[in-house]
Parts: structure tokens; C-alpha cells; sequence
């Protein structure tokens, strides 16, 4: 960097790259991500994919986005809106102007900025004029043309060449970030180690870009500093990757091998397809033919003695639903993880929502109690899955581990646990001092059954959906009936004893109490932040333990003034807690746009309430 430049140091910044789905913003965004957490910045990052696997080239639904929050102290969220926009066509102009700030930096590939495209993009006349983009520092720059020009040496076709404009966008990005490009430059020597030329052209395109960059005058490079955090090792995780391995540690510590039994689906798939690429920890999985197919695979492994998971999303738990409930009455563990995304039906596969907790809480037959967890964070996967694999296995009952698109995509800084430091699991397995063995003769503490693996001698039983006796004889008796119902909701009901109480964020008491659960979690704990830095008596609290609830739930409640929860749902949990706590009121803050909360949202309805 040029020593006549001066450098603007900034707390934070928010960045988004933008473009169609085939410009590869999604890689952009993830290498700059990387970087940044290389030079020690927290982050959080919210890739924004179209719904259509390739709409129309240059529509305003096909416009991929990837958004990126640094900074040097801790980052609860994406951002509200982005300081720098890197738009490669009219459309993604059009599509994110509203997410920039006024103001801020507009980086696009003017020549894409063709007649032909600006009419496709949805615009009547020029998108400078129609956005009023000069009241936005506007850099045009001829990303195509310049591409072409660099590697016009190379041996290379023009759709290959056009394919790192992207590279060139991003090395014009890590010169105003005061980023090194050696990094990225590893990546491609690793990606591409059997295509030099690919390795070639792409550090030609980063290049050329940072040093194109460095030539204009319109700008003035940005420094963020290191955030100070732990020491440790750390990398940069997304929520899918981080439910993974929370299984693949919970497996380690309880000493089971692990079975995923799952049908690829948005956006849960990369949970399967992270599982799968880890046959060398002996993991088992099968890619079934529906959803029924691969909870009911999971069910048997789970009988043979694995740690058993499928993966789903809220379609997909519907139809696992009828095996849910014979999970429950085997009284068989396993852990079903729900990636929540907008519903009903097919709804909309690649955006986030909150709609499925009562789903998960009441969405079977009969009298069905399973317990229910909720992450909040990409990096809270890998705690909550590993906690659901643990209460699953030691309670030996199916849990539900509810995250949402929001968390399994998105991606932040973790710090990585070493084994040691996590608990012990304890399958509650069936001993000589058991036999005769009964299949349901119940832990006095628990009231979980003892688990018998087959193959274990003097252990033959039988297990299956019709009632049972404690014998394990099919019975239509009423009074049995209702006895072993009784045993699986109190059983259920038990594991509160062994859940952490609910923690108050804010003071203990106040006018405001606001209430959330899952992937509002980071908007939230901003909003409350500013608030409380403004001097309102306004606090927060995080439910990541649903069924059951936290025992100190009512003593929390009762000492606010007012509670208002906020969800990405019409009220569900809010009528949950109506049912559980009814002698509060609750007031509600709600969104089901595909997208999640913006602190000024939940800043302005608090604001209200105070």
C-alpha cells in the first residue's frame, strides 16, 4: 500500500458481495471471511441464496449475496446494512440499494451495465440516476474488460476467464481492507493443484484487481483491528459443519460409533454431507430415498446399539413424524435435527424462519413428549447437538435439535474445544446384575429404560409400536395403557433436573424483558445492548432449552415489568410460554420475511414498549 495513502481506522464494517447466482459471490465472500479471521477480527457472515438452483442470468431472482459483519470487538450479527456493496450487474444493485447504507461504498462491474441488462434488472432508465447512486461513493469499474485484458495471454476460453471477475472484485476489496492476498492464493494452489493454469488466472484476476484499486483516487483504505479474544485455535465454522461435529465429539465421548440416516434437503444437506466425508471416525451414513426411509434406518441402527441421527428440514420432519412417535414409545435414542426454513410446504427452501417449534413440540400422534433444543449462534450448533446426543442417549429418548437456514449457513470464528474439556456421555446400558432383563424397567432417577444392544446374551426382548408392558408383551389393558404413557412424559419431564437455569443478559429486573430462542438470538442481544447503553431498564434472555423449559423460568418473568418475545414466526413460542406460564402477559414482536430480524426492528418495537 502506497505510504501517501491514509489508512481510516473503523470499529466495524459490513460488507456484501453480490451478484448472479453463477458469479461466484458465495466463494468471495467465504475466502474475505476467511482472511478476516485470519488477521484476528470477529465475524459473522449471512450468505443470502436465490430459491431457484439458476433463475434467469441477470434477474432480480437470481441474485446471490453474501454479507460479512468484522470487527474488532465482539459481532453478534451480519449488520443491518452494508458500508460496501459489490454489485456485479444491475440486478444485484437493484436487489441490495435498500440493505446499503446512504453513503456508502458501491463497487459494480460497469461493463455488465449494459441496456439490455439494466431492462432484465427491472429498471425504466439509468440505475445511477433511478437509485440515485451518486449520492454513493460509485465505483464503476471495468471488472469484464479488465479481466480479459490481464489474462489475455492465457490459453484460456472466455467463459473462463470471465469466471474470476469475481477474483478481481476481491482483490479491489482486500486493498481497501488493507488485506494480503497471499492467503487466497494458497487456497487456489490447494483448490486447483491439478490446473495450474486455474491457479494462474486467478492470481492474475486478485491481482489486477488490488492493484487497480490502489491506482484510483476514489478510495481510502480501511483498517479494522484484531478483536481481542482467547487464546486457542480457531477457525471459521458454519452452523451445519458445527452440528456435525458436535455429533462426531458426542460420539467420541459416549464410545458409540455414529449413524446418520438422512435425504438430502435444503438447507439441512451439508449436516449429511459433512457426516458422510467422515468415514475415516467410523462414521456410518445412508443416503436414503425419502425422509420416512432415512429417520426409520437411523431407528434400527439406533436399536443396534449407534448413536443415531437424521437430518431434515420442516417439510421433511413432517413426514418423519409417524416415526418419531415410534421412537418414542422404543424408547430408543436418537437425535433428529430440524434446519428450519420458510414454510408451509415447499415455502421458500433457501430463506430462514422460526415456524417449526410447534412442529417439533406437538406434531405427532397421541401422547408423544420429546425433548427440544434450540441453538442460537453457528458456533452454538456444535454445543446444542452435542447436548442433544448426550440427553439423548443418557435419557434414551428422541430429541429434536431445532436451528434454522440463518445458523447453518452463516459462518463466525471458533474457538475449537479440546476433547478432554467435554462431559463424559453414559449410555445406560443393561448389566448381568439386570437379568432377567426387562426392556422397560426404569432408572428410579430418570425413569429412562436400560439399553439392551442385541447380541447380548440373556438379553433377547422384543420392542415395537404397539403398547407394551414392562415385560415387553403387547398389551390393550386401559390401566397400562396409561401407566407407560405416564413413564414417557415424566421421563421427558425429568430432564429439566439436569438443564442449566435460564441466565438473565441486563439486570434482574426491570421495565422490559425480552424474551427469544434459536438464530434471533445475536439481533436481539444488539438491540437490548443499545437500549441499555441509552439508559432504558430493558434485559434479555435466550431459551435454548424448550421441552422442557428452565425451572426459573416464572422467577425471571415475575420480576419485569413487561415481556415481549421475538420470533421469526407469527407467535409460537410466545404461545407456548402463554400455555406453560399463563399468568403473564406477553407482548410480541414477529417477522416472516425470509429474512431475519434487523436490530433497529426489534430497537423500534422495544421502544414502543417502554
Amino acid at each position: 500500500m502506497p505510504k501517501k495513502c491514509t489508512v481510516i481506522e473503523k470499529e466495524d464494517v459490513v460488507i456484501r458481495f453480490s451478484g448472479d447466482s453463477g458469479d461466484g459471490m458465495q466463494l468471495t465472500g467465504t475466502l474475505f471471511s476467511d482472511t478476516a479471521a485470519i488477521y484476528g477480527n470477529d465475524l459473522t457472515t449471512f450468505p443470502d441464496y436465490p430459491a431457484e438452483i439458476r433463475a434467469p442470468q441477470g434477474t432480480v431472482g437470481g441474485v446471490s449475496g453474501y454479507q460479512v459483519h468484522l470487527g474488532h470487538s465482539v459481532i453478534y450479527t451480519p449488520g443491518d446494512y452494508a458500508d460496501v456493496l459489490v454489485a456485479m450487474n444491475p440486478a444485484a444493485v437493484r436487489a441490495n440499494i435498500k440493505w446499503t447504507k446512504f453513503g456508502g461504498t458501491i463497487i459494480i462491474d460497469k461493463d455488465n451495465f449494459t441496456e439490455k441488462n439494466i431492462e432484465k434488472a427491472g429498471y425504466k432508465t439509468d440505475p445511477v440516476i433511478e437509485d440515485n447512486l451518486d449520492q454513493y461513493n460509485l465505483i464503476a469499474a471495468p471488472i469484464s474488460s479488465m479481466v480479459r485484458e490481464a489474462l489475455k495471454n492465457l490459453n484460456l476460453d472466455p467463459k473462463t476467464i470471465l469466471g474470476t471477475k469475481n477474483m478481481f472484485a476481491l482483490g479491489m476489496v482486500y486493498w481497501l481492507f488493507d488485506r494480503k492476498l497471499k492467503y487466497t492464493e494458497q487456497f487456489f494452489e490447494k483448490k486447483f493443484s491439478k490446473k495450474p493454469e486455474l491457479i494462474e488466472a486467478n492470481k492474475i484476476a486478485l491481482r489486477a484487481g488490488y492493484y487497480y484499486a490502489e491506482t484510483i483516487e476514489a478510495l481510502a483504505p480501511i483498517r479494522i483491528n484484531p478483536a481481542p479474544i482467547a487464546k486457542g485455535r480457531y477457525r471459521s465454522i458454519s452452523g451445519n459443519t458445527a452440528t456435525a461435529w458436535g455429533l462426531l465429539a458426542a460420539a467420541e465421548k459416549a464410545g458409540l460409533q455414529l449413524f446418520i440416516g438422512s435425504y438430502p434437503i435444503t438447507p439441512a444437506t451439508g449436516i449429511l454431507e459433512e457426516l458422510a466425508a467422515r468415514k475415516d471416525l467410523g462414521v456410518k451414513s445412508f443416503q436414503a430415498e425419502d425422509e420416512i426411509a432415512g429417520i426409520c434406518a437411523s431407528i434400527g441402527s439406533s436399536f443396534a446399539g449407534m448413536l443415531a441421527v437424521t437430518s431434515t428440514s420442516g417439510p421433511g420432519l413432517a413426514l418423519k413424524s409417524e416415526a418419531i412417535g415410534l421412537a418414542v414409545m422404543t424408547e430408543l435414542p436418537i437425535v433428529i435435527i430440524d434446519v428450519q426454513r420458510g414454510g408451509p410446504s415447499t415455502g421458500l427452501p433457501t430463506k430462514t424462519e422460526q415456524s417449526d417449534l410447534l412442529q417439533a413440540l406437538f406434531g405427532r400422534n397421541g401422547e408423544c413428549p420429546v425433548v427440544v433444543l434450540a441453538a442460537s449462534t453457528p458456533t452454538d450448533c456444535f454445543t446444542y447437538a452435542f447436548q442433544a446426543a448426550r440427553i439423548a442417549v443418557e435419557h434414551m429418548t428422541p430429541v429434536i435439535l431445532l436451528t434454522d437456514g440463518y445458523l447453518a449457513n452463516g459462518t463466525e470464528p471458533w474457538k475449537i474445544p479440546s476433547m478432554k474439556d467435554l462431559p463424559d456421555i453414559h449410555p445406560p446400558y443393561a448389566s448381568e446384575q439386570d437379568l432377567p432383563y426387562v426392556p422397560y424397567k426404569r432408572d428410579p432417577e430418570k425413569l429412562s429404560r436400560f439399553w439392551a444392544v442385541p447380541g447380548t446374551p440373556n438379553m433377547e426382548h422384543r420392542i415395537g409400536g404397539l403398547e407394551k408392558t414392562v415385560k415387553g408383551t403387547v398389551s390393550y389393558v386401559p390401566e397400562n395403557h396409561e401407566l407407560m404413557v405416564g413413564f414417557r412424559d415424566q421421563k421427558v419431564a425429568r430432564v429439566a433436573a439436569r438443564i442449566p437455569d435460564l441466565k438473565v443478559s441486563g439486570e434482574e429486573s426491570g421495565d422490559l424483558l425480552v424474551v427469544g430462542w434459536g438464530g434471533s438470538y445475536g439481533y436481539r442481544v444488539m438491540a437490548v445492548n443499545e437500549l441499555q447503553a441509552e439508559g432504558y431498564k430493558i434485559s434479555n434472555v435466550t431459551f435454548n432449552y424448550i421441552n422442557p423449559l428452565p425451572g426459573n423460568v416464572r422467577d425471571i418473568f415475575s420480576k419485569f415489568k413487561k415481556i415481549v418475545v421475538c420470533e421469526l414466526n407469527l407467535g409460537q413460542f410466545a404461545n407456548y410460554l402463554r400455555m406453560k406460564y399463563p399468568e403473564f402477559h406477553y407482548e410480541q414482536i414477529n417477522k416472516v420475511q425470509g429474512h431475519p430480524f434487523t436490530i433497529n426492528e426489534i430497537k423500534e418495537q422495544c421502544l414502543k414498549l417502554l
